[in-house]
């Protein structure tokens, strides 16, 4: 069986938590922060499709793997406040992924779309600096990797058919 995609899906997720760890914040207008590392995050979403073709519903099982890792090597504060906003949002994620039987490459934008901005909302308030235009920030540096992987996905199959 391969495992490659959950491999890197784990990995992902630890290496983001990590990054919130150490990465610092950026300013932006209106008096708010920004993550550099959300923008990993919405590779970790697409990470996740590509696991879930590859293990199938076990794919929660690698979740959980990449949640005590990241408890272990990250911050345990944002380990936690990642593992409840990936919980949130990975299961809508799933669900969308899971149950809507459109075609591959749609899932993975949609299911993204469905995602990223409840991570986004549920790891700011978690950690305390929930605001819109935070939430905003996020969700578009997470949907910016979703997009990019959608794009490189929508090509191939354009290129073999």
């Amino acid at each position: 069986m391969q495992i490659k995609f959950s491999i890197l899906y784990v990995g992902l997720i630890v290496l983001v938590n990590w990054g919130f760890s150490v990465v610092p914040l950026v300013d932006i207008p209106g008096d708010e922060k920004w993550p550099p590392m959300s923008l990993v995050v919405g590779f970790i979403f697409v990470a996740r499709d590509f696991a879930q073709r590859e293990i199938g519903h076990r794919v929660i099982i690698a979740m959980l793997i990449a949640a005590v890792l990241s408890y272990v090597m990250a911050d345990p504060f944002v380990a936690v406040a990642s593992l409840a906003a990936f919980l949130i949002s990975e299961f809508a994620d799933w669900a969308v992924y899971s149950f809507t039987g459109l075609p591959f490459r749609q899932r993975v934008l949609i299911s993204s779309a469905v995602g990223t901005p409840l991570d986004s909302i549920v790891f700011l308030g978690i950690i305390g600096h929930l605001s819109v235009i935070g939430a905003l920030a996020m969700t578009a540096s997470k949907m910016l990797g979703a997009l990019l992987v959608w794009w490189f996905i929508r090509r191939r199959e354009a290129a073999t058919t």
